[in-house]
Formats: structure tokens, sequence, C-alpha cells
């Protein structure tokens, strides 16, 4: 509405997008199963012996980068308590911590799984994380498309392209009368096609994938996911000389180094199992197509660029993974 050139607007319609505060690179040192940590402590010493070099190679490709200031970088670890539950807190972590020690390493922030997935008990007014970013997937329209699947948010299932057809077409639609392969969308050369399950219903609930809540756990670290303009998934100060005997008793989101830094990071950078492979494929399909707050993507370029580092606006281009030989 105007009047005498004047431009008139609710204010209540306007969100105010809180600023958080960013590493050079968010560093992740691994993301293991509770089958992984049932194993016992030598399992844990050579996973971090394993990533110790990768790790160290990581920290000199941003030192080496034109800041001019010494570079903000922060590690985490996820740990799985969403899948599976064998052990507590207090049991687990402890000897976690300890075996990142023995090689040299030290774990800023610790994640839990399912704080990806579900709502901070902390902030029960807050939306599910994983829920949220379902909202914000646009699948990519197929050439010749007509229509017939039912979106990802029915289905549980997002693709990079065009699926095969299971079954033949009435004759008036048949185009070739032969069997079509799938085809990725934007194929250099010859497709890579993915389709991802995101999740699937179990006892009338909603079960996310790893893949899915790995898409959300990479949003989370990049800085780029807000409720209502709110932060998520913030870090909460935490005495790592005591943990609860409950996962739920603990944050979704610790902060272990008071002196860390920042959680959200410009880039990431994950240093994986081999297996872990074929699931971060299916993050970054999903990442392809997910719409961010505008806003938070437009306060990280501005926040970059006052330290004159050029941060590239798509969310796969900001991050990377290591899968060392023999990390299984």
């Amino acid at each position: 509405m105007t009047a005498a050139g004047a431009l008139f607007h609710e204010v209540s319609a306007e969100t105010h997008t809180e600023a958080v505060p960013c590493s050079h690179l968010s560093l992740e040192l691994g993301h293991l199963y509770m089958e992984d940590f049932a194993e016992g402590p030598e399992r844990l010493r050579r996973h971090f012996a394993a990533v110790r070099p990768w790790a160290e190679a990581a920290r000199a490709f941003v030192a080496g980068l034109p800041m001019g200031k010494q570079p903000r970088i922060s590690t985490c670890f996820l740990v799985d308590d969403y899948f599976s539950r064998l052990s507590t807190p207090a049991e687990l972590v402890p000897s976690l911590l300890d075996a990142a020690d023995s090689a040299g390493l030290s774990i800023d922030y610790l994640a839990r799984e399912s704080g990806c997935a579900v709502t901070d008990p902390s902030r029960p007014d807050q939306a599910e994380l994983a829920e949220s970013v379902l909202k914000r997937l646009v699948e990519s329209p197929q050439p010749g498309s007509s229509g017939f699947r039912p979106p990802v948010s029915l289905t549980g299932w997002l693709t990079n392209g065009r699926r095969a057809p299971d079954r033949r077409t009435s004759a008036a639609l048949e185009t070739t009368g032969v069997w079509q392969p799938p085809s990725e969308t934007e194929a250099r050369g010859h497709s890579v096609f993915m389709d991802v399950e995101l999740w699937y219903e179990r006892e009338q609930s909603r079960v996310w994938s790893c893949a899915f809540l790995a898409a959300v756990w990479q949003l989370a670290r990049l800085g780029l996911l807000r409720d209502d303009g709110r932060s998520v998934l913030t870090p909460a100060q935490w005495n790592k000389d005591a943990f609860p005997d409950d996962w739920a008793a603990l944050p979704p989101l610790v902060r272990l180094n008071p002196s860390a830094a920042p959680f959200c990071a410009y880039y990431t950078c994950s240093v994986l199992p081999t297996r872990f492979l074929p699931v971060e494929h299916a993050v970054r399909t999903i990442l392809e197509q997910t719409h961010v707050d505008p806003a938070a993507v437009r306060q990280i370029a501005e926040r970059s660029e006052g330290e004159g580092l050029t941060v590239p606006s798509g969310v796969v281009e900001r991050t990377s993974y290591v899968f060392p030989p023999g990390l299984t």
C-alpha cells in the first residue's frame, strides 16, 4: 500500500534473522555408530590415529588462505544416539575423548544425532529440525514429467534425475516402445543416478534416514538453519568431566572446549570412514535441492566478505570430505 510515494507495511510481518558467529572451517573428526563404540577403546584409538594426518592436512589448507589473521577452526564429532543406544553418555563419552586425546586431537563440540531429528527439550517451542528441512526441499522438475509420482513429502524419496518407468504406459503415451533408463538431471557425459530414502513410517511414527539427518547436520554446521528467524542447534556449555546416564539429559550440541572457535563455519570438512561415502553422496543430492534461508545466506556472504574471503553461495560447494584408506 502506497500513499504520496511512501511504502507502508506491517511491522509484525517482518522476521528478524538471527546472525551466528562463524569459524573458517568446521572439521568433523568422525561419526560412529553405537556398534563401533561397543568394540571398545582400542577401536576408538584406531579411528583417531587414522583421522589425525588428514585432520592436520585440512588445517594446513585453511592456514594457507589469504585471510591475514589466524584461521578459526573448530572440531566436532557426531554420536549416533538416534538409531540405537547401546551405552550411556557417562560410559561412552569419556572413552571417546580419551581416544581422541591419545591421537593428539581435541573435540570442541559433541553432537547427538537425535538432535538433528527431534525437538530440543530445552526449547519445546522450536520446530523439529528434520521436519523443517523437509519442508524446504524443492524437487527438480523432470523434462516430460507427467506429475504422476507423488511429491517427496508423501513418498519419502528424493532423486537427482528421472527414474526409469517401472511399467509400460498406455499406447497413446508410449513414445519409444522400449525400456528407458534413469537419467541424472545435470549429467556430465554419463548419468550417475541417485534415489535417496529420506524417511519411512514405523508404528505410526517417522524414522529419518542417516543420509537425511547428515544433511541436516551439514546445514547446521554451515550456519544456515533457522526457526522463525532464530538460530538452532546452538551449543550449550558443558563440563567434560561429568556426563549423564541418559542421552536425553545431554543437550543436542555441547561445547566441550570453552575457548573453542564458533561451531558454525564458512566451510565444512568431514573425515569419515569409507562406508559413509554413499551416504554423503546422498547428502549432496539432498543439499542440492534444499532451499536455505536467503537471509542466512546473505549474512554469511556479508560476514565473509568483511574478512576478505569469498564464500560460494551454493551449499554443496562449501562442504568437503576425506575418506582415508583403512578407515572403515
